[in-house]
């Protein structure tokens, strides 16, 4: 892919645009992963999963305890195989479903803006799970060295 260069603001910006348009996907698949990583870390170090069950719960949901180590499984294994590019497939729709849950049974009647606690954040998480799931893992991802994709 090349950038047309007669539609840019910096022309010479074009060489550039060009030789690093490449890995822009395995960027955003890499933030999608990492960025959630922490998240699944913290509620193992903090032993916040019986909190997340109680939570889990609550909602009405049935085996909250089971599902409260899946989210956790989804937010740390899950969110690195899609950093890295493993299994992106499956971490994408992991991540997917773990996120239209979130949106639906916890964020939803705080309204649309994440500082309300809102369905913002976890919305782009599902949008770019969408996308990542339709593209696969890509030329910067595991699946690839290995040559196979899920």
């Amino acid at each position: 892919m090349t950038a047309q260069t007669n539609r840019l603001l910096i022309p010479a910006m074009g060489g550039l645009y060009t030789r690093l348009s490449p890995y822009s996907y395995a960027l955003i698949r890499f933030a999608t992963g990492a960025i959630l990583l922490p998240h699944g870390v913290q509620k193992l170090l903090t032993g916040s999963i019986t909190r997340m069950a109680a939570n889990i719960t609550a909602k009405g949901l049935p085996l909250g305890e089971v599902l409260a180590y899946l989210a956790f499984a989804t937010e740390s294994a899950a969110a690195l195989c899609l950093a890295i590019g493993l299994f992106t497939r499956v971490a994408a729709t992991m991540i997917g479903v773990h996120m239209l849950v979130i949106i639906c049974f916890f964020q939803w009647q705080n309204g649309y803006f994440w500082t309300k606690g809102g369905i913002e954040f976890p919305l782009l998480w599902l949008a770019l799970c969408i996308a990542i799931f339709f593209r696969g893992g890509d030329r910067c991802a595991v699946d690839n060295l290995i040559g196979r994709e899920v």
